[in-house]
């Protein structure tokens, strides 16, 4: 493997609006590939918006749910990537010919369609059906997989994708400054955000403590670390819809170490550069080959019935 840069992006999405989030897709593809890198990483839904989709029915979702891989965005997207010479990855709804609907996340390069993942746990619109399975592919000579927002809080999910061998692991998400039962969660104010320039100490405030980034560091550094993975973990930021996000797009090496990150109060794009060197020397890799699952392959494998509780969903935030 040969080292790459790897871009990830945050940009404040506009609900439902494709032409202009494909537009903002392209600007900072552009700016990106002017920096040199390979790869640019956008967050979950980033083609269609995301929050929004829990006021639509099952008709509105199908309207804005695209066919993968014949769908204009699926185009739009390959003739970006064609004309910069960039792979994208970026995130929409998906519908099938028989009108099942998906939370889907894409792979593009020049030539086409190079992976299509499905969320495995969604729940911004009753309407979605489960992925049901782990994507892993070939990009520029790198293994990588797939997974979306809360597929990522359920651990097995990111050693499994890491067992079949991924090395880079792209992490697509809408989350944060919304509330939960753990200790300082909650909204945002949008006035903040209104008055960013004006103030950005306040909102800068709101946006790493508990209520983002400081949640985010309990738990994204140790998915790279005990797997020995490149994460890269996108996030949008500004409006989503009514909600407030914080963005902090970001990628960790197998180190579970930072190595580049977005600061901008506004839309914004990092670059690191992946090299395989880290992948062995990482601590994860020692562990993982020491693993001995003849103790426990029968305890994680038994039966579960999935039961999946978003709190600010539910009405209780």
């Amino acid at each position: 493997m040969k080292p790459i840069k790897i871009a990830t992006a945050q940009f404040e999405n506009s609900s439902g609006d494709k032409n202009y989030n494909l537009s903002m897709i392209k600007t900072l593809a552009a700016a990106a590939k002017a920096d040199g890198a390979d790869v640019i990483a956008f967050h979950e839904c980033s083609v269609t918006g995301y929050t929004f989709a829990r006021h639509l029915d099952r008709q509105q979702m199908l309207d804005i749910a695209e066919l993968i891989p014949s769908g204009p965005s699926i185009a739009r997207l390959r003739e970006t990537a064609a004309e910069l010479d960039i792979v994208i990855l970026a995130g929409l709804f998906e519908k099938d010919e028989a009108g099942n609907l998906f939370k889907a996340y894409v792979c593009v390069d020049k030539n086409g369609l190079v992976a299509k993942y499905r969320k495995l746990h969604p729940f911004i619109n009753p309407y979605l059906s489960k992925g049901d399975q782990y994507v892993v592919f070939e990009l520029l000579g790198w293994k990588c997989g797939i997974l979306i927002c809360y597929d990522n809080n359920v651990i097995e999910n990111v050693r499994a994708t890491a067992l079949l061998g991924a090395d880079i692991i792209f992490m697509p998400h809408v989350t944060m400054c919304t509330p939960s039962t753990r200790p300082g969660a909650g909204f945002v104010d949008p006035k903040l955000w209104e008055n960013r320039h004006a103030d950005p100490t306040s909102l800068r405030q709101e946006f790493d403590g508990l209520k983002g980034r400081a949640w985010l560091m309990k738990w994204l550094p140790a998915r790279a670390y005990d797997n020995a993975i490149y994460a890269v973990f996108s996030n949008p930021i500004g409006m989503d819809d009514d909600q407030l996000k914080n963005g902090c797009s970001m990628i960790l090496d197998p180190f579970g170490d930072i190595v580049a990150e977005c600061r901008k109060l506004d839309n914004d794009y990092a670059i690191a550069l992946i090299t395989p060197e880290k992948l062995q020397l990482a601590g994860g890799y020692r562990y993982r080959k020491a693993r001995n699952p003849t103790l426990y392959r029968d305890i994680i494998g038994q039966e579960n019935v999935p039961e999946q509780k978003v709190v600010w969903m539910d009405g209780k935030g």
